[in-house]
């Protein structure tokens, strides 16, 4: 069937579109899970088939992730869907795929779809990445033959040919995710729906992921719908993006628009997260701690000035036992590029079910005027050398001024960059 709005023909249509969900509760999938839930809250006893940390109190309750989507989606645009955590773009793509259905509106949809919204599911830890390539192609819809026909672009693609052979669960999370995207690259749609695809891998690798979507949408004339926290990637991919905020569309149309209010929205953030009911990404495949809450030591605001050092509290939970236990903070500018980074290795290891709080502190004076958040990863060591992340969130908004007008005048962060390096040493200087 061919749809046409404005002389161009649709290939995602979505009117009136709500998605209501119930907090604390899960369907248990078979009527076994459901007569458990059942009977342990007529006990008073915790459902034995909630999620890890779901407050029991909640239960009951109602929650919108999706309150009245109008969208329309054309065939061949690369659409960006941004906004903050708990906006709503990840239930879209799951009503999208036809993983849950919505509470009301309707969705029209026509094309083939291939989805990546969590990057890796049905990959077996205990299977080699060749065994897992068939594994997963499989569950994403190609036949044997397809991936017969497509092996050897798939492994070239990944980067892990060298540990193709080996079990995935030696896989830094890096390697892990590489693999998924290549074999879910791969597939033949006519709309490709991704889901914070580029979250792990290094910039060479991000930059072949985007040229492979962007061929999809400009050669291929498929249709892309891209949700992602890096605002470069959604710049270079989008021809269109949607902000969502409170599972309502707030903007769509041109990108640079689009970006400038979500950034603005993100310095309206409290300086305190709470992290227990946070979605981690779909690259975060070895769930050993959970990060439960961050917030600022001290502080009334999210300003800092001159050489006031940053200190930040920390509270976890180990999830299983924990060795050798390392913290990444990374400082970014509001459009996702990477400023610096803070590393500390080996700094804790404790048993299953310890909570446990900590305190660290900054040195930020290097950082010029301009507004900042951080990502928060905590993370030990692969057998294979590499970092093998535990679990990774999103952080806090912050900003950073200059003591005096002075300096305030002279630098510009967009020109000279976000860092005031030392002064240079001039050991000699002649004049003829």
């Amino acid at each position: 069937m061919n749809n046409k709005q404005n002389n161009r023909e649709v290939a995602i249509q979505l009117s009136g579109v709500k998605k209501m969900y119930k907090l604390g509760q899960i369907g248990g999938g078979t009527l076994t899970a459901d007569l458990q839930s059942l009977w342990a809250r007529i006990r008073g006893k915790e459902d034995p088939n909630s999620m890890i940390g779901t407050d029991q109190r909640l239960v009951g309750k109602t929650f919108m992730a999706l309150n009245g989507i109008d969208l329309t989606v054309y065939q061949g645009e690369a659409l960006g869907i941004i906004g903050g955590n708990g906006a709503g773009k990840s239930t879209m793509l799951k009503l999208l795929s036809r993983v849950t259905a919505p509470t009301e509106g309707e969705i029209d949809i026509y094309g083939r779809i291939s989805s990546m919204l969590e990057v890796g599911t049905g990959f077996n830890p205990q299977m080699t990445g060749r065994e897992n390539i068939y594994l997963n192609g499989a569950i994403l819809g190609m036949t044997k033959a397809e991936i017969d026909a497509k092996l050897e672009d798939i492994i070239e693609f990944s980067e892990v040919r060298d540990f193709i052979d080996t079990p995935v669960k030696r896989y830094s999370s890096g390697m892990y995710v590489k693999l998924a995207f290549s074999v879910a690259a791969h597939l033949d749609s006519e709309i490709m729906i991704m889901d914070e695809v580029l979250a792990v891998g290094d910039m060479a690798f991000q930059k072949k992921c985007l040229d492979k979507m962007k061929d999809a949408a400009n050669r291929d004339g498929r249709t892309v719908l891209y949700v992602s926290h890096n605002m470069n990637t959604i710049r270079q991919l989008c021809d269109r993006c949607v902000v969502l905020d409170k599972g309502q569309v707030v903007f769509q149309g041109n990108v640079e628009d689009a970006i400038s209010i979500y950034m603005d929205r993100q310095m309206n953030d409290a300086f305190y997260r709470n992290y227990e009911e946070y979605k981690r990404p779909s690259f975060v495949v070895y769930h050993r701690i959970k990060l439960l809450e961050a917030d600022y030591i001290g502080k009334d605001n999210v300003s800092f000035e001159g050489n006031e050092p940053m200190k930040l509290h920390f509270k976890w939970k180990n999830l299983t036992d924990v060795e050798k236990l390392g913290l990444r903070i990374e400082i970014l500018n509001l459009e996702d590029t990477a400023i610096g980074t803070y590393i500390v290795y080996d700094f804790y290891s404790g048993q299953k079910d310890e909570t446990v709080e900590m305190n660290v502190e900054l040195d930020i004076s290097m950082l010029m005027d301009a507004e900042y958040k951080t990502y928060y990863t905590f993370f030990n060591k692969s057998e294979q050398g590499g970092n093998t992340d535990l679990d990774c969130v999103p952080g806090l908004c912050f900003q950073k001024t200059m003591l005096t007008a002075e300096q305030k005048w002279i630098w510009r962060p967009k020109n000279w960059g976000y860092l005031q390096l030392p002064s240079p040493e001039i050991n000699e200087l002649k004049k003829f």
